[in-house]
């Protein structure tokens, strides 16, 4: 069943993962590839499976995938947002074409489960933030943060039952920690301009009904603990039960602890004055 969903692909140097993405997504006719300047295949890739490619300077993360939303003509009313990285399985990809199908006016947006992967093994106990908001009317939604950015999407949000599959060590280890030394110098920044959130809530950050609300201030509360690295890893390790995944969910909780610990660092060097 074609239609009533266009699909959004971020993309720069996806020639790896984008063909299995693509793939994945073959059930809309409307597949449209963002591109922040690929120097590889990507946008060869993009353009030989029949998708939509514009491209743009990458900037920041929210600022980035707003520009998709509001700059790029839709078919469809619904969007389904996509990284490269990512499939859909092939009863999410079902599910969603009957939910959107059956959606009255009032529905903005819907809500799905991620299932990580390393070592080819769920992390099913490792992973800390599961659910994403990633089926949305796109005139009612956008995204804040620059970094780790959340969608903000007004109006009534439904719960799908099937998962979409990440992975996020598709390309290597080695290229997961290059993107997470990014990832913590922006964190460092963003902390460093107090662009976090200034007076954090315990009952937000264990009592809001919105996800994403108690994410931000769970962070910020986080921000202000000392041994936070440490705190992290015994967090995944006994309270989240990573040791259930294995080797994968041990690797992968200790990988997380560096990446606190590239943050804390980083954040202490901008307060000291450094580069």
């Amino acid at each position: 069943m074609e239609g009533m969903i266009s699909v959004l692909i971020l993309t720069k140097n996806e020639q790896r993962d984008l063909p299995g993405c693509l793939e994945s997504v073959a059930w809309s006719d409307d597949v449209h590839v963002f591109d922040s300047f690929s120097n590889d295949e990507t946008v060869k890739i993009a353009e030989a499976a029949g998708a939509h490619v514009t491209q743009r300077v990458f900037d920041n993360y929210a600022a980035h995938r707003n520009a998709a939303m509001t700059g790029i003509k839709f078919k469809y009313p619904w969007l389904f947002l996509l990284d490269a990285d990512e499939r859909p399985t092939p009863e999410l990809s079902h599910e969603m074409q009957q939910m959107v199908l059956a959606a009255g006016e009032d529905v903005s947006g819907f809500r799905l489960r991620r299932r990580d992967f390393l070592f080819g093994t769920w992390l099913k106990h490792a992973q800390i933030s599961p659910f994403y908001i990633r089926l949305v009317r796109p005139e009612r939604s956008k995204y804040t943060r620059a970094i780790n950015e959340v969608i903000e999407v007004e109006g009534k949000i439904v719960d799908l039952g099937y998962p979409l599959d990440h992975y996020p060590f598709s390309k290597g280890i080695a290229h997961w920690v290059t993107k997470h030394n990014t990832y913590s110098t922006m964190e460092a920044e963003l902390i460093h301009r107090q662009q976090g959130l200034q007076k954090p809530s315990w009952k937000s950050a264990l009592r809001d009904p919105d996800f994403h609300t108690r994410r931000l201030h769970q962070k910020a509360l986080f921000y202000r603990m000392p041994a936070r690295p440490l705190i992290k890893w015994a967090y995944m390790m006994f309270y989240r039960r990573a040791v259930l995944d294995g080797a994968a969910g041990m690797s992968y909780a200790t990988l997380q602890a560096i990446y606190e610990y590239l943050i804390v660092l980083k954040t202490k060097e901008l307060e000291r004055g450094g580069a």
